[in-house]
């Protein structure tokens, strides 16, 4: 037999609390996009399209001509949830140790330390990557 609490039809009462709770849950995502709209004006689909990648915990490609604020965006998304962001800017001579990092020596101590690159950051922007 089905759950009666699943079939029956729901009631004002559920619709407003339903309502009341999605709304508490849009509220930081709705600072966030009124956060970045004050560093970029206008790129509505740019900046939706970053909030969706942020909850979707996945990989965008982002794409347009020069000047269009992508970098601006994403170092604004970081900022606006107090995470690291780091640029990678991508050339044909780009070795693995420019993405990951290094061991460098240090004299004074003689030992090493570990210097990571930029790839250990949560948000990366990976510019040029057609290169």
């Amino acid at each position: 037999m089905s759950d009666p609490a699943l079939t029956k039809p729901p009631t004002r009462d559920d619709t407003a609390r339903l309502e009341a709770e999605v709304a508490a849950a849009c509220g930081p995502f709705q600072r966030l996009q009124e956060q970045m709209h004050r560093v970029i004006v206008g790129q509505q689909e740019l900046l939706d399209g970053l909030i969706v990648g942020l909850l979707a915990n996945g990989h965008l490609l982002i794409e347009g001509v020069p000047g269009l604020a992508k970098t601006t965006a994403i170092a604004s998304l970081a900022r606006g949830i107090r995470t690291g962001f780091k640029r990678i800017q991508f050339t044909p001579d780009l070795l693995p140790a420019d993405l990951v990092g290094t061991l460098v020596y240090r004299p004074s101590e003689g030992d090493f330390v570990v210097k990571t690159g930029p790839i250990f950051s949560n948000l990366v922007l990976a510019d040029e990557i057609n290169r």
